[in-house]
């Protein structure tokens, strides 16, 4: 197949703190990528026979090398998308946590189960289903990747990653690390392709299932793909998440909780709330004391100590965040503070919090991908969830009050992949995570995420 002239998409590093462009790569041409997927397909077939505790082992040095390597890879991410040091710090730690949790936990996770049958015996078996696509995105560049790349290290399968364009050297840095710790080649390639090399790349026979975390429209774009190619998928796509506080809570910890979950990561994270809903009886004492907490954080260059917001990753990002607000005000919403793009070199934006808009509004229906609070009030509770359930995702959500029972109602009629009470949506590597609706399907991490990508196998002896 030949090769387009013009590429679709450029890999590329800029650091957004500047606009200046570090480094550039060229797209995998498509004689490379059948070749990677040869490689896949050919390492796998070696991988899914090495036993367990060998796999766990290489899991193991594959978390230390992160934590050995977290104030390069930190740096690496802050060059790439602005990631404030600590927080990459923290990023690496947590993907050698990930690591060691699958090594020490993978096979019970595995383990055949028997069944009840008309046979002398009869078990089900967890294979590895071969090479997997793992199309992943850029605002948390490693846990994103390996949130996915340690259970596929426990079940055997092998991983082409196609990651962001704008993260090539933290691509290349992760299949770098895997062969460092003991992967043999083949089992971790990164390829830099454009997004019709994607969908081919899935159509190949040698590919046997899809993972994305990214977009709604990225998600409909490989769902629809793998669904014609008819192979497994799992979708982590975008979030509006609901963060609720009722009068009965500490309204001091939901205050610092609700702004570090908008502010976390420059406010790119799909886990993030994004609207606020306060009782009304605590409305105005709730928006005065998030206004000043949103203003009390400090913006700057993500390698400067101190910094707790740094740039948003690209430039169309964040003029598109501009663009949400000017619509924001239009329908009828009120900045209430900052909420405003920078006038300096680079991509930065004044965190801010908005109110007054309607929050059945368009504007309000989409994802404020950076750190922009919309707050609402509410008077009861069949009101507030009425609110939290008229939004096309459905990922997470976090509910403040003290009241068990409401607690349980919350849970049971709240449309979310999870519901946090009194404290911050997180992924955990013990706990599935993923979303419904606009969200996506399937689930990462624990057991559940672990099986989403194996060949369930039906054992029957006579």
């Amino acid at each position: 197949m030949a090769k387009q002239s013009v590429p679709s998409v450029e890999y590329r590093s800029l650091d957004p703190s500047s606009g200046e462009v570090v480094a550039r790569f060229d797209l995998h041409s498509d004689a490379a990528m059948e070749q990677a997927a040869q490689r896949s397909w050919a390492a796998f077939e070696q991988w899914r026979k090495v036993p367990f505790e060998e796999r766990a082992a290489k899991l193991k040095r594959l978390a230390d090398l992160l934590e050995e390597g977290k104030e390069r890879l930190a740096a690496m991410m802050a060059l790439e998308m602005g990631k404030p040091l600590a927080q990459g710090r923290g990023e690496a730690e947590k993907c050698a946590w990930v690591c060691r949790h699958f090594a020490d936990h993978g096979a019970e996770m595995l383990r055949a189960e028997d069944r009840e049958s008309d046979g002398s015996r009869a078990y089900v078996r967890y294979d590895p289903i071969g090479p997997v696509l793992a199309v992943m995105p850029w605002n948390f560049p490693f846990w994103q990747v390996f949130r996915f790349l340690a259970p596929a290290f426990a079940v055997g399968n092998t991983m082409l990653l196609k990651h962001a364009p704008n993260v090539p050297q933290c691509a290349l840095e992760i299949e770098k690390l895997a062969l460092a710790a003991g992967a043999p080649e083949g089992v971790v390639q990164a390829l830099f392709l454009d997004n019709d090399q994607a969908a081919e790349l899935i159509a190949r026979r040698e590919v046997r299932g899809v993972t994305l975390t990214g977009s709604a429209r990225a998600g409909r774009a490989v769902g629809s793909a793998a669904g014609k190619a008819l192979k497994p998928s799992v979708l982590e796509l975008g979030g509006s998440d609901s963060f609720s506080v009722f009068a009965d809570a500490d309204l001091e910890a939901a205050i610092e909780v609700a702004v570090q979950s908008r502010c976390l990561n420059n406010g790119q994270s799909c886990i993030a709330a994004k609207r606020f809903f306060f009782e009304a009886s605590i409305y105005d004492q709730a928006l005065e004391r998030m206004v000043a907490v949103m203003e009390a954080r400090r913006v700057g260059d993500p390698r400067d100590t101190g910094v707790d917001i740094g740039p948003i990753a690209r430039e169309d990002l964040r003029d598109e965040l501009v663009r949400q607000v000017e619509a924001i005000e239009r329908a009828g919403g009120t900045v209430r503070s900052g909420a405003r793009a920078i006038d300096r070199d680079g991509f930065f934006f004044q965190p801010g919090v908005v109110t007054d808009l309607d929050p059945g509004s368009d504007v309000a229906k989409e994802e404020l991908f950076g750190p922009v609070a919309t707050v609402y009030r509410f008077e009861d509770e069949l009101e507030l969830v009425e609110k939290i359930n008229d939004s096309p995702y459905g990922l997470g959500a976090s509910v403040w009050t003290a009241d068990a029972q409401r607690q349980a109602r919350l849970i049971r009629d709240i449309e979310s992949g999870s519901v946090f009470v009194n404290g911050l949506v997180k992924s955990d590597p013990r706990l599935p995570f993923g979303g419904v609706k606009d969200s996506g399907y399937g689930r990462e991490l624990s057991r559940e995420g672990l099986l989403e990508l194996v060949n369930v196998k039906t054992v029957w002896i006579a």
